[in-house]
């Protein structure tokens, strides 16, 4: 992780607006490059009937943890308060890492959203599920509390409602999907979903909305793009220049979120600093409520 490439000029620029409204909009037809395919080598992606296939990359260049701004990591907070994250349970979490050389990084784990996810395979009542656009989600109306999707994940990013979790005024009205899992519910398995109801609308996953570092991004395999909400790269060419990798390749998961190697030297995190994230508010310590979700800052 210590050897680092120069990021490639973004030879694949358009505005922000016009990529959102791109993927709103987007049909099955797009194709995706050869180069992307070869780098994939799942040509069967370019065939499935969704308009979208979705991953996330996390530029590690650019994430030092919310340390230098002296905050808690905010994809955390934007998640918690975006989803009403029961107490206690963290959808993305932000790990402080040593490298092999010894220098301090920091690495967000949301669901790693695997193509060949064990928490699906081992599912015995279908409540984790793959919708056709590549997001694993639950199904709480099926979920019978069993477990064993949590013993199957090898990234540790489920979380079971042991207790009958809080939610917010007004949340038993809410139009429960596994895609926005409100209200929350007593004896069921919980995670992220990759923000679901945002990317129907063409919107970022909370936590990258709310990266201050611009250090998240979500990717279309069919378009080949990808954005944190500042700039649009090409997806394919965003990875294999700058070695983007993913964690536990060896498992045959097949995560569909990447990582480029880096310790936010971006934004002048110093590797000899040793300072651990902030703890993250919780969703009602931000005072978000389903007219406002976002909160308080």
């Amino acid at each position: 992780m210590e050897t680092l490439k120069t990021e490639p000029k973004n030879k694949f620029q358009f505005n922000r607006r016009a990529f959102l409204k791109m993927l709103a909009a987007s049909t099955a037809g797009a194709a995706l490059g050869e180069t992307f395919l070869a780098l994939r080598g799942d040509p069967a992606l370019a065939a499935a009937p969704a308009q979208h296939q979705w991953a996330m990359v996390f530029d590690l260049r650019k994430c030092e943890g919310c340390v230098t701004r002296d905050t808690p990591p905010q994809c955390i907070e934007g998640c918690n308060a975006e989803h009403f994250v029961p107490e206690g349970q963290e959808w993305i979490r932000v790990f402080h890492m040593e490298a092999a050389g010894g220098h301090n990084y920091f690495l967000p784990r949301p669901c790693m959203q695997c193509e060949n996810a064990p928490c699906v395979n081992v599912c015995p009542v279908g409540a984790t599920f793959t919708n056709n656009e590549g997001v694993v989600l639950v199904n709480h109306d099926k979920c019978i509390g069993c477990r064993m999707c949590m013993a199957a994940c090898p990234y540790g990013a489920r979380s079971f409602n042991w207790e009958e979790p809080e939610n917010p005024p007004g949340a038993i009205f809410a139009r429960y999907s596994p895609e926005y899992p409100v209200p929350h519910r007593r004896g069921t398995v919980e995670k992220c979903m990759l923000c679901a109801h945002r990317t129907q609308d063409g919107k970022l996953p909370a936590c990258a909305d709310a990266c201050p570092m611009f250090a998240i991004y979500l990717g279309d395999f069919k378009q080949d793009i990808a954005t944190n909400g500042k700039q649009v790269v090409q997806l394919s060419r965003f990875l294999a220049e700058n070695s983007a990798f993913r964690l536990k390749e060896d498992l045959g998961t097949r995560p569909r979120v990447w990582y480029i190697p880096g310790h936010g030297q971006e934004y002048g995190h110093d590797i000899g600093v040793n300072k651990q994230p902030q703890p993250a508010r919780s969703w009602q310590q931000q005072g978000a409520t389903l007219d406002n979700p976002h909160g308080s800052k």
